[in-house]
């Protein structure tokens, strides 16, 4: 057996990026990019008004004031989409509106609040300084400018800036295909009678939508019983995907052929043992090239091994360089012993108080009780040499909800 640390070295020493491809921006959100965004527009292309009021000369309004007002004389509209068509000259103004560019002459807009319009006239309440009001022509965006380099994950407001330099194609990273094989004569599929001594195939469903969460596709494979001869031909079926991914199979029972049919297929096996609870018995090599894991049967077992190891991969051939849940410190809110020599993955809850979390645990730690997985909003890590942790003791805890990154309140 080998450690968590040491698993994941080799996991990771084993895994590359992807290719790439061609997306529609609208279909880049959370993907990586693969190449430089340079902008081949200047934005906003001219000098325009950040308001609704009048460009005038600041020269001509100068020491306006409530008490002092200025009229000057209405040369036209403009609305934004337009360009003016003559200069504005002295003691002229023109009505703007936000967004239109700004007339040739003029240096200065009034908000619409400090003016009062008497048909052809406008009288200019408050002075405003030079400039005031106007946006600059290339002030968010210069032509060639680098807006976002090879590596970047794209948000919405990236997306909104590729649209506004015409940019309706970009190249990203692919997604990882993954595909996911459940094993035993024990599982039945969720729209399979459920006849006596058979169990639904959860991991399937659990470690499918893990798969999507980590921006990867899920091929389902179905269920292999437990013969080498079902097992080949399912993992077989499988190999066009970028990641293998089996749950059972994989401990010392009679039944567990996953290892052996690996093997069988050519496997280059890195390691069968994880020194972790729950998710002992974790296998991983690489086959084809590709990368194959075979995970516990038990759910929370399944699933707590897939945050440590195939999200990471995953990321890491997705094109991504932060490859890991967050790590926080928390206060533990009872005692929970460890386990000797193995790295003790807690399912606990996570609450903030006072500027500090705090982790209780979710209940009975069993790899087969998944709703302690559902209540889960982290894992509290306990290393191989803590015999117990004390309610009190700062512990680190891997966070899972990401819904702990908002608030029920405004914070301003």
């Amino acid at each position: 057996m080998i450690t968590v640390e040491k698993a994941l070295e080799t996991i990771l020493a084993h895994i590359s990026a992807l290719g790439t491809e061609r997306v529609d921006i609208r279909s880049s959100r959370g993907r990586v990019l693969s190449e430089d965004i340079v902008s081949s527009l200047t934005i906003p292309p001219l000098d325009n008004s950040s308001m609704d009021g009048y460009a005038v000369r600041a020269a001509d309004v100068a020491g306006a004031a409530p008490g002092h007002p200025i009229t000057l004389t209405v040369t036209g509209d403009l609305p934004a989409g337009y360009i003016a068509t003559r200069a504005l000259g002295e003691g002229q103004a023109l009505r703007i509106m936000t967004g239109a560019p700004l007339p040739e002459g003029a240096d200065t807009v009034i908000m619409r609040e400090n003016t009062q319009s008497q048909g052809s006239q406008v009288t200019i309440l408050q002075a405003e300084k030079q400039g005031t009001n106007i946006r600059r022509a290339g002030e968010d965006i210069k032509k060639g400018a680098l807006l976002f380099p090879a590596g970047t994950v794209v948000r919405p407001a990236h997306i909104g800036i590729m649209a506004s330099i015409q940019r309706a194609m970009v190249s990203v990273y692919q997604r990882p295909r993954v595909a996911i094989l459940s094993t035993g004569d024990e599982l039945v599929d969720i729209d399979e009678a459920l006849g006596p001594g058979k169990i639904i195939s959860s991991n399937s469903y659990s470690l499918a939508t893990l798969v999507e969460d980590a921006g990867g596709t899920a091929i389902m494979l179905g269920i292999a019983r437990d013969t080498k001869k079902a097992l080949r031909s399912r993992m077989l079926e499988g190999m066009h995907a970028d990641i293998i991914l089996s749950s059972g199979g994989v401990s010392v029972g009679d039944y567990d052929f996953v290892k052996d049919v690996l093997q069988d297929l050519g496997i280059d096996m890195k390691f069968w043992k994880v020194l972790m609870r729950p998710g002992q018995p974790l296998a991983f090599g690489v086959i084809g090239g590709k990368p194959a894991f075979g995970l516990p049967g038990n759910p929370v077992s399944a699933m707590v091994s897939f945050e440590q190891f195939v999200r990471p991969a995953m990321r890491k051939m997705s094109g991504h360089t932060k490859l890991f849940r967050p790590l926080i410190e928390a206060v533990a809110q009872e005692d929970v012993p460890g386990r000797p020599d193995r790295k003790f993955f807690v399912r606990c809850r996570l609450a903030q108080k006072e500027g500090q979390w705090h982790a209780a645990t979710t209940g009975e730690q069993g790899s087969g009780i998944l709703m302690s997985m559902a209540e889960a909003s982290g894992l509290m890590i306990i290393p191989e040499t803590v015999e117990r942790i004390r309610a009190g003791d700062r512990v680190r805890v891997q966070v899972l909800d990401p819904e702990l990154g908002y608030s029920e309140t405004p914070r301003y």
